[in-house]
């Protein structure tokens, strides 16, 4: 890859202003016009345009920065240094495993590039539960397609590989629908290891696109800096305290501050989870208890197969098909629906996901070549038994997340592993594993069936994972339903707006990044009229 450009040193050279690690000490105070915390989707789009509307912007992103230099392809390199908590942060009760991202670029940088704008259905959800008028498909359309346009986000156009090309053929013998996903790259060299960070810079991620723009016109960038609460008076916030992070220490909170920023302006975009622990640490007001409460995973099962081909799932786009028939074909306050999948196939991370352990594990591997896997996202939050969890904190301060898997969930699971199961044989399969404790490779979807039918599904019995964190901050109509206004001001913190997934009243039911990004400009280019008194369009 030595061919390939490196736009972020190439940007440090020409006199970036980033601080924090290997980039220089941390002042001790700063003044801007306004400090966004995090450097994901919903804090890349807004630093470009608040910079772009003339103002001073300082961001603080708790993770390193790293670039294409440093993207080797290398599991054991990228998961510790890009993701939160190594890659292995889990719920309260270990129950579910999520991926989320931790470095300049948040989740952008390391994830799958599957995008699509929010569903209607949830939208016309939205209005009708949280009186979320004006957030209708027709209304946030000009947002999305600004979005797209920025960061190239368009149909895949390359056949796919095969371990999707499986669940489109297994699907269409079954009669079920499937389609393309967009992706939002440009000169994609179809490696496949996007979870990893992209080395081609291919990939459109904040950290090659927004987060740029905003430092060429002059924003700050704190890196290896964790924002560890808010000083808050009169309705207001005074000022933001942080800390040094030092790489070795995940997790912990020092109870000192190594830096103080004072802004007009606060955004807090350092995604579920994040942002609700940072205004629980900052003991913000929350009159109605919705603070860290309806947080949203699309909790995912899983199912493996083994064909007779070769797969070889790790090797290009990562995921290009997918199937809502199961989200389509229901209310969506009714039994959970669901939302089809073929994720790509690392060692590491399939070998940390599915079941069994020794010589099990190594029949596994040894088959690795032929295996297929299709995922499948639960749609939580849109019925009173699948409310999500609730964000706390940890006696150290940090965050922790406690997410009931109730039995209306898990019997979604299930569903969803017979839907799986059935596409897997259609599509070929010599037979399926289900990723369950106590489920064992089926020969056939007759065995396959009977032992779905018959497995429990319980948490730590079936293996639940995610990489879709939302809400927890949730914009409503009233103050009663939600924690933001629909303007993405904090409804009790005048100068505090909230620009990430933690915003969504419940789940998208699709991969949430166009979401963020989306909803995220309509609300940057609002912040940015009212500040600077300039109309500024996601460019």
């Amino acid at each position: 890859m030595s061919s390939v450009q490196d736009p972020i040193r190439e940007g440090l050279a020409r006199g970036w202003k980033v601080l924090g690690g290997p980039h220089g000490p941390l002042p001790a105070t700063l003044s801007c016009d306004v400090a966004i915390v995090g450097s994901g989707a919903g804090a890349g789009i807004t630093a470009e345009i608040l910079t772009r509307a003339g103002l001073k912007v300082v961001i603080i992103e708790e993770g390193p920065l790293r670039s294409s230099t440093d993207f080797n392809q290398q599991e054991a390199v990228a998961y510790p240094s890009l993701y939160q908590e190594s890659a292995a942060r889990k719920t309260q009760d270990k129950a579910i495993n999520i991926l989320q991202g931790r470095c300049v670029g948040g989740s952008t940088t390391v994830n799958w590039t599957s995008s699509f704008r929010t569903p209607p259905a949830t939208l016309d959800y939205w209005r009708d539960h949280f009186s979320l008028q004006g957030f209708g498909n027709d209304e946030l359309a000009p947002f999305f397609a600004q979005a797209e346009r920025r960061l190239n986000i368009g149909p895949w156009l390359t056949p796919p590989n095969e371990n999707n090309d499986l669940l489109r053929r297994g699907a269409a013998r079954l009669g079920i629908p499937a389609a393309a996903i967009a992706r939002n790259v440009k000169g994609c060299w179809n490696l496949g290891s996007c979870g990893m960070g992209c080395p081609t810079n291919a990939k459109q991620s904040m950290l090659v696109t927004t987060i740029p723009a905003a430092l060429d016109k002059g924003a700050i960038l704190l890196v290896e800096t964790r924002a560890d609460r808010f000083e808050l008076s009169g309705g207001k916030v005074i000022s933001l305290l942080c800390s040094e992070v030092k790489q070795a220490a995940e997790r912990s909170v020092p109870a000192y501050a190594a830096i103080k920023i004072v802004a007009k302006h606060f955004v807090l975009a350092a995604g579920a989870i994040n942002s609700p622990a940072v205004l629980l640490r900052s003991q913000a007001p929350d009159p109605h208890g919705r603070l860290g409460a309806r947080t949203f995973l699309h909790p995912v099962v899983m199912s493996a197969a083994q064909m007779e081909q070769k797969v070889e799932g790790w090797q290009g786009a990562p995921q290009t098909i997918y199937s809502d028939h199961f989200l389509e074909t229901q209310p969506i306050d009714g039994p959970i629906g669901f939302k089809l999948e073929a994720p790509p196939l690392h060692p590491v991370i399939f070998a940390s996901s599915v079941s069994g352990y020794g010589q099990e594990q190594a029949g596994l591997l040894k088959k690795f070549p032929q295996t297929h896997v299709l995922l499948a996202l639960l749609r939580d939050g849109f019925h009173e038994e699948s409310a999500g969890g609730q964000v706390g904190l940890r006696s150290d301060g940090s965050a922790t997340l406690d997410y009931p898997l109730t039995g209306f969930v898990m019997e979604g699971a299930r569903r969803a592993l017979l839907a799986m199961a059935e596409i897997q044989f259609a599509a070929g399969a010599q037979q399926v594993l289900p990723v369950h404790e106590m489920a064992s490779p089926y020969p056939t979807w007759a065995r396959a069936r009977d032992a779905l039918h018959s497995l429990p599904m319980k948490p730590l019995l079936t293996k639940v994972v995610s990489a879709h964190v939302m809400g927890g901050c949730g914009l409503a109509g009233s103050e009663k339903q939600g924690v933001t206004r629909p303007d993405g001001v904090h409804w009790q913190i005048e100068n505090l707006s909230i620009h990430d997934g933690s915003l969504f009243p419940t789940s998208i039911g699709a991969n949430p990044q166009l979401s963020v990004y989306g909803i995220s400009n309509r609300l940057a280019q609002g912040l940015a009229h009212r500040l600077a008194g300039r109309d500024v369009a996601l460019a």
